[in-house]
């Protein structure tokens, strides 16, 4: 897709501001969803899932589909990491998972039957490519005979990759599967950093990596990057960054670590010593935004940056950007059917949530049923407030009278005591309030959770309080 001549590429977009965000950061979600999942219960199952695909038929006038399909093997273990994974060489274990997998999207394909043309595909983990290349063949040979694809150009078809795990062959293999789009963890560059998180990757194996996908066809290549990782300092960002920048990918994604030990075991062999100051993580956070505008990359919001031709930034330019699970997205309106142990699905006004157990999922489908072990039924109060916030994150404004004709309510009376609250983050530079609107300034894009925390009406609940200072990271 070409940029749209108009798009501002130059300017302020974002502006660091070290004072403000020393004042303003603090522990909140990342708004991937509103509800965000840690409020989701496990009085909600898969009958309550069941309902919401029957109202999504009901309906009529289906919107294409979004699948997300989890593979939670790795073959080593990075010490920083969080997500929900299995740390095992017998691949045999994955020929195992694959069998249940299969049979759950078969379960998910016969409720969506008439209804199932798929213009997302997202394969995450974990490590999508430890699986093998016959094992990737299978598995998406069903998928095709449940689901009606897009045709290429349509779909946006992505794949998380740990280039330790593929070569360029392997890349050309991937591309012939029916990926567009790949993702690359990379997460630094310096070899200090990586052997103190335990993820050895020469730059080189990158770059080739990234060379055979841009060769193969890949319409998007994206890299991961962390700062406030072990041993890391502003010498070591600063190569990073100018190797990343030197590889050209099409997006960067730089997530701020979240030292969290109480939460992922994992973390708890990362030496605090090592870690960098809460000072000399924010130097690092404004050297990766002086340095990536600089290049030319536009910021997205929530430590996204991409090229101003890149669907993403196009998408936001038009208005039309959105956020999922996955994070920023330009199908996030589709339902999303998730398939694998832990993934979540968005349906029909509800979220839910698969077993994340291996051996819980694999007794739900020995069952006959789907693996839904919580999940949530959205309210109107809850669809209002994901809008707002949804707004805040991906266009950094909302128009008020818009808002009140969408949902027939009035505003200023609705959110009276949030719109207080937004008046404190307006004399601090945040926002502007004016004839209707609510517009973040460049320096409040950073700080944009802590906009979009004002709407969560679930936030400093007596009985979350405590469970919010252990899961939540800070805003910066």
């Amino acid at each position: 897709m070409t940029v749209p001549a108009e798009l501002p590429v130059t300017g302020p977009l974002v502006q660091f501001d070290a004072d403000l965000i020393r004042r303003h950061s603090r522990q909140g979600p990342r708004y991937t969803s509103y509800p965000t999942a840690d409020r989701f219960t496990p009085g909600f199952g898969t009958a309550d899932y069941l309902q919401a695909v029957s109202r999504v038929r009901a309906a009529g006038a289906a919107k294409p589909l979004s699948l997300y399909v989890h593979i939670p093997f790795c073959e080593s273990l990075c010490y920083y990491c969080g997500c929900n994974k299995i740390i095992t060489r017998e691949h045999d274990k994955a020929d195992v998972y694959l069998d249940y997998l299969r049979r759950e999207i078969s379960m998910q394909a016969r409720l969506f039957e008439g209804i199932n043309q798929v213009e997302q595909l997202h394969f995450g983990g974990g490590t999508p490519t430890y699986l093998s290349n016959a094992q990737m063949d299978g598995l998406l040979a069903h998928l095709r005979r449940a689901f009606d694809f897009a045709p290429d150009e349509v779909g946006e078809y992505a794949i998380e990759i740990d280039p330790r795990t593929v070569d360029p062959a392997r890349v050309h293999v991937l591309r012939a599967q029916g990926f567009n789009r790949i993702s690359l963890g990379v997460q630094d560059f310096d070899a200090e950093v990586q052997k103190a998180v335990n993820r050895i990757q020469p730059q080189q194996q990158t770059v080739a990596v990234i060379e055979a996908a841009r060769a193969a066809g890949f319409r998007s290549i994206s890299i991961d990057l962390i700062y406030g990782l072990p041993r890391q300092n502003m010498r070591t960002m600063r190569a990073t960054l100018a190797k990343v920048i030197d590889a050209d990918p099409d997006r960067i994604s730089i997530y701020n670590y979240a030292h969290m030990p109480q939460l992922f075991k994992s973390q708890k062999l990362i030496l605090e010593e090592d870690l960098p100051s809460p000072e000399t993580k924010l130097d690092m956070l404004a050297l990766c935004i002086e340095r990536l505008t600089g290049a030319g990359y536009v910021y997205i919001g929530m430590d996204h940056f991409a090229k101003p031709g890149d669907d993403l930034a196009v998408a936001q330019h038009e208005k039309r950007l959105q956020r999922n699970f996955q994070g920023y997205s330009t199908h996030a309106e589709a339902e999303l059917v998730s398939c694998g142990v832990s993934g979540i699905s968005a349906v029909g006004g509800t979220y839910s949530q698969n077993e994340k157990k291996l051996e819980a999922y694999y007794l739900r489908i020995d069952a006959g049923e789907l693996p839904v072990t919580r999940g949530l039924a959205l309210q109107a109060d809850d669809f209002l407030r994901r809008r707002v916030i949804q707004l805040l994150a991906c266009d950094f404004a909302l128009s008020m009278p818009a808002l009140e004709k969408e949902f027939a309510i009035d505003f200023g009376a609705y959110f009276g005591s949030e719109l207080q609250q937004l008046q404190a983050l307006q004399e601090d530079g945040l926002l502007r309030l004016a004839e209707g609107e609510i517009m973040v300034t460049p320096k409040g894009r950073l700080l944009i959770r802590n906009i979009c925390m004002v709407f969560d009406r679930y936030l400093g609940m007596p009985h979350a309080i405590k469970l919010e200072r252990l899961r939540y990271s800070k805003t910066i």
